[in-house]
């Protein structure tokens, strides 16, 4: 199989604004405001995921890592659009969060699925659930998808009490140890799809690139088998398809128009740290709409009228260290033409997540515990 860059993805990517009297002047009129930054002495807070079910609720979840090494599970809740935040102890270290409305939402730990039916304010273990996780997607109260580590795909019809695996997520010939399901994905509620990777673990001494960075020929980018899981019938039926790769899918999202946004995530030595594509769900193509050396994109966010490219400025050769750095946020309403934009010069991470509440609010949260929003 022939190994291709981002530039042509096309196969394997799935087949199915705020307006002003100009771009520059949208960008300027805006700026991120840090609504919530956990700041205490001798312990610091890292953000997992972060939800607005609507305007009013939100919620990040993670964890707070003290002086002597502990850790503890928390999330952080607001019901006042995040004028004010309320720390709350989880009984086990959150992953990600999936929400279907205010009230109703799953949460991904480290042992397996929570639910909620009070917006987060409490939550329940549900019994027998797939370990190994990274995320849940639910198309309504009882028909959900889970992906994960170990080649894990399932599916269940009943809100997540008992859960099915995906037969299509075995076809692909990869060893389960190395593969690794990622997101899911639906245009509408028939049009979806999950993908992943599969990556053999790396023959050289291991150490991350930040510890040697004059050692560019053990870090080069190597290529990964990327798998697609796809489907058009709401999950009843998955055809999976593969492909050699540099990179991998970390993120992508449509528009009920079938126009779509990913967002691929190098490591190493390529030539930038991540790539930003426009997607087509109607002909399965796929274009490179941002790029940069500068910029290492962590997430995008696509809403009708504008796309949100959020990240951290890149300074020297290193693309990506565990050191928190400036963060950078970009705006397009063609998705051709990027602006940056204003943000808040105390907000810093290593990695940001972007978010939109029910009634187009944005929000963005990093994993060293700042929660800003889009405000004018």
């Amino acid at each position: 199989m022939a190994i291709v860059s981002g530039q042509r993805l096309t196969s394997i990517w799935l087949a199915g604004a705020c307006l002003a009297l100009s771009a520059t002047q949208a960008i300027c009129a805006e700026k991120w405001r840090v609504q919530y930054f956990y700041d205490k002495n001798h312990s610091s807070l890292a953000i997992n995921d972060l939800v607005f079910p609507s305007p009013s609720h939100g919620m990040a979840v993670g964890h707070l890592d003290d002086d002597k090494g502990d850790s503890k599970p928390v999330s952080v809740i607001t019901d006042d659009g995040g004028a004010h935040w309320t720390i709350k102890p989880l009984k086990q270290m959150p992953i990600s969060l999936f929400f279907l409305d205010d009230s109703l939402g799953w949460m991904v730990t480290e042992k397996g699925i929570w639910r909620t039916e009070e917006g987060g304010r409490s939550w329940r273990e549900l019994p027998k659930t797939p370990k190994l996780l990274i995320g849940v997607h639910f198309l309504d109260e009882k028909h959900g998808f889970a992906v994960g580590t170990h080649k894990s795909a399932f599916q269940t019809d009943d809100g997540g009490k008992t859960w099915e695996p995906i037969a299509a997520a075995e076809e692909p010939h990869t060893n389960p140890e190395n593969t690794v399901y990622n997101n899911i994905t639906f245009a509408d509620a028939k049009s979806g799809f999950i993908n992943g990777y599969s990556a053999p673990p790396r023959r050289d001494d291991q150490k991350p690139e930040w510890l040697d960075p004059e050692d560019e020929t053990k870090r080069r980018e190597l290529p990964r088998m990327s798998i697609m899981l796809n489907t058009h019938d709401g999950g009843n039926t998955w055809k999976p398809s593969t492909v050699s790769m540099f990179g991998r899918i970390t993120r992508a999202m449509f528009l009920p128009n079938g126009t779509g946004l990913g967002l691929i995530e190098f490591t190493s030595t390529f030539k930038w740290p991540s790539e930003v594509h426009r997607l087509h769900s109607g002909t399965g193509g796929s274009e490179i709409v941002y790029n940069a050396k500068d910029r290492d994109i962590t997430d995008v966010l696509l809403l009708p009228g504008a796309a949100y490219l959020a990240g951290v400025e890149v300074v020297g050769r290193l693309q990506h260290t565990p050191i928190p750095r400036k963060l950078k946020v970009l705006k397009s309403t063609d998705m051709t033409n990027w602006e940056e934009m204003d943000v808040d010069y105390h907000a810093d991470g290593v990695r940001a997540m972007l978010r939109a509440a029910s009634d187009g609010t944005i929000w963005m949260a990093t994993d060293t515990g700042m929660i800003l929003k889009l405000a004018e």
